[in-house]
């Protein structure tokens, strides 16, 4: 964990470089989602630390699209800025995802939020945690341990996405009884799920592995659960093309609605 730790913070830093900057250019991928210098910078960073760190380990990575066509049991899987919409806006809402993936669950994450000054990761006995302090390289800083909610299904908080919502999520939120409503952009929202600050955050909408694998497993490192959004089934990774379905985040004392 020290290496993914190190790499999301390096990564994070020279994010923060381009975003605290008087402009920067913004460009179309393929897919039109819009990349941007610290998308590839913070790549660069981070591919570097993990080749190095595990070179027998698969590296999937959201800026090299080469790494999208592999196979593998184990993997790195890696957004080095998610929520390019937020930086772009400069809302604030983006992070840094790195996650370990074996026979298709994320045992390790770090999720970094450079300009919202939190870092979670998972340890290595699996509990998530929250660290503080100056985010030295070398030093880790205070943690504290987190866990999600033990929610009042009268009254639940729901997370949902900043840039991606849509009258079929609000539908579905519409089923619950809701006593607050956040919306966040990024990983955030399954971070916000892991402290507690959340009960429920559920997405109708295309994601890629990369950018949920490292905030699955701090949920899942905080008590949480993850399940396609269609029959309630275990979410897993590792899927063709990487490419994810519909799902629900959750503490598990929410009684989940059908789709």
């Amino acid at each position: 964990m020290k290496v993914l730790r190190r790499a999301a913070i390096e990564g994070g830093r020279k994010i923060m470089e381009i975003y605290e900057a008087d402009d920067f250019d913004v460009r179309a991928k393929s897919d039109d989602s819009p990349v941007t210098a610290a998308d590839e910078a913070a790549d660069a960073i981070i591919s570097e630390h993990l080749r190095a760190a595990f070179p027998d380990i698969a590296l999937v990575t959201e800026e090299q699209a080469d790494s999208h066509d592999q196979t593998a049991d184990r993997f790195l899987i890696v957004d080095p800025l998610d929520g390019t919409k937020e930086f772009i806006q400069r809302r604030g809402d983006f992070t840094v995802n790195i996650a370990l993936v074996e026979n298709g669950t994320p045992v390790f994450g770090v999720v970094y939020a450079p300009a919202k000054e939190r870092l979670f990761y998972t340890r290595p006995d699996g509990q998530s945690v929250e660290e503080t302090g100056a985010f030295d390289l070398e030093t880790p800083g205070p943690t504290t341990e987190i866990h999600v909610s033990q929610p009042d299904n009268g009254a639940l908080r729901v997370v949902a996405s900043k840039s991606h919502r849509d009258a079929a999520t609000d539908a579905y939120i519409g089923k619950y009884a809701c006593a607050d409503m956040k919306s966040a952009g990024s990983s955030l929202k399954f971070c916000l799920v892991a402290t507690g600050e959340a009960d429920l955050y559920p997405r109708l909408g295309r994601t890629m592995e990369w950018d949920t694998a490292a905030g699955d497993a701090v949920l899942r490192g905080a008590g949480g659960q993850m399940v396609r959004f269609d029959d309630h089934a275990p979410f897993t990774y590792g899927k063709d093309g990487f490419a994810n379905v519909f799902f629900i985040a959750y503490a598990p004392g929410v009684d989940l609605k059908p789709a």
